[in-house]
């Protein structure tokens, strides 16, 4: 019995100094009746007029009634009607943004052609030097055209939209349960990981303002998009509704 609370007193020890190495710079798990605006904004609509189809020929019309929070997770539900189809989107703009830092988020991904999940980032200053000089980290998309995939991508002014800066990584059981995508993002270098497994680093030679726009603030961005240049261009109208499913988000730095 002594040496079995021995143990127990170790194990608390080990937990108490692991969570003293983090610093938490914002927690979010979704354990609320409806989403918190302190911390999130909706962004509705298809885009128009400024950047229609969300600048990437994307169908899906943003609401907020596509969203809901349940059992202690965020769903993003893909729906489709007689009119057209639909999803949300939601960011932590204006609201949490920070500089550096490991954000981390367990998700279940939707299954189904024309559908694209993200978790991504954008830098603070898109409205004053737009994209892509502003920067953007997608720490995790999936689209169903090609099961088992997730992209991690950096867009930059020296390469974007098709960037060279990205990784592909092939999981089989990608889309059974949930599974956690990681960014850590340090001045030196941006790693990416998924259940913990180094998938890619990113740490160009030189670090301008062409190739590395990430010495500033960033935000979170969860969306669920249908269609598009990435996802479609042709949608499965048969997969309707399809569910996105966020666990939680975490952001941290290592003290």
């Amino acid at each position: 019995m002594i040496k079995q609370f021995v143990v127990i007193i170790s194990l608390l020890t080990i937990l108490s100094c692991e969570k003293e190495k983090e610093s938490i710079v914002f927690f979010e798990d979704f354990d609320q009746e409806q989403l918190n605006l302190s911390n999130w904004n909706f962004e509705l609509g298809n885009g128009c007029p400024n950047l229609c189809g969300w600048g990437n020929n994307e169908r899906q019309v943003y609401t907020k009634e596509n969203l809901k929070l349940q059992d202690g997770n965020l769903i993003i539900t893909a729906t489709k009607d007689s009119t057209g189809y639909y999803s949300s989107r939601i960011t932590t703009k204006n609201k949490v943004e920070f500089k550096y830092g490991t954000v981390e988020v367990r998700a279940k991904l939707p299954q189904g052609h024309g559908l694209w999940p993200a978790i991504w980032m954008l830098g603070n200053d898109i409205d004053k030097i737009g994209w892509p000089a502003c920067g953007e980290i997608d720490i995790m998309e999936y689209v169903g055209k090609t099961p088992h995939e997730i992209h991690t991508t950096l867009h930059t002014n020296e390469s974007h939209g098709n960037s060279k800066n990205t990784n592909v990584q092939t999981i089989k059981t990608i889309e059974e349960g949930f599974h956690v995508y990681k960014v850590n993002w340090t001045k030196d270098d941006i790693k990416f990981y998924i259940d913990n497994n180094l998938v890619y680093t990113f740490s160009p030679t030189v670090k301008d303002k062409n190739t590395w726009p990430f010495d500033k603030p960033f935000y979170v961005i969860l969306n669920l998009a249908i269609g598009g240049n990435f996802g479609g261009p042709e949608v499965d109208d048969s997969i309707f509704p399809q569910e996105f499913v966020i666990d939680y988000v975490k952001v941290f730095k290592d003290n």
